[in-house]
């Protein structure tokens, strides 16, 4: 199991950018594949960002040109660079880790999150 810490979220102008992180602890963090989910309010938990074993990345259209996610194994972090941010992307933004064999997520259990507020 491993268990997960959210933070760098705030608030930022429309066009800014932030830098997320997530903190895991516990198992061999290694061979997960990490996502990044956000939800707005009222809004279903979406999935933004993957990142494979093997760092291999996906994105949601939405966020496409705009995120990067990363990792670094050694220190058990996961990051997702949000650049040209819009209102829009305004949400409570959590990781989520998968094990191997799990192709969908989410998996297991969630972090906090951390808020990111768009705004002027």
């Amino acid at each position: 199991q491993v268990q997960l810490v959210e933070s760098g979220g705030g608030l930022v102008q429309p066009g800014g950018s932030l830098r997320l992180s997530c903190a895991a602890s516990g198992s061999i963090f290694s061979v997960y594949a990490m996502d990044w989910y956000r939800q707005a309010p009222g809004k279903q938990r979406e999935l933004v960002a993957t990142i494979t074993s093997s760092s291999s990345t996906n994105y949601a259209d939405s966020v496409k040109g705009r995120f990067t996610i990363s990792r670094d194994n050694a220190k058990k972090m996961v990051y997702l660079q949000m650049n040209s941010l819009k209102p829009e992307d305004t949400a409570v933004y959590y990781c989520n880790a998968r094990p191997p064999g799990v192709v969908t997520g989410p998996w297991g259990s969630w972090g906090q999150g951390t808020q990111v507020t768009v705004s002027s």
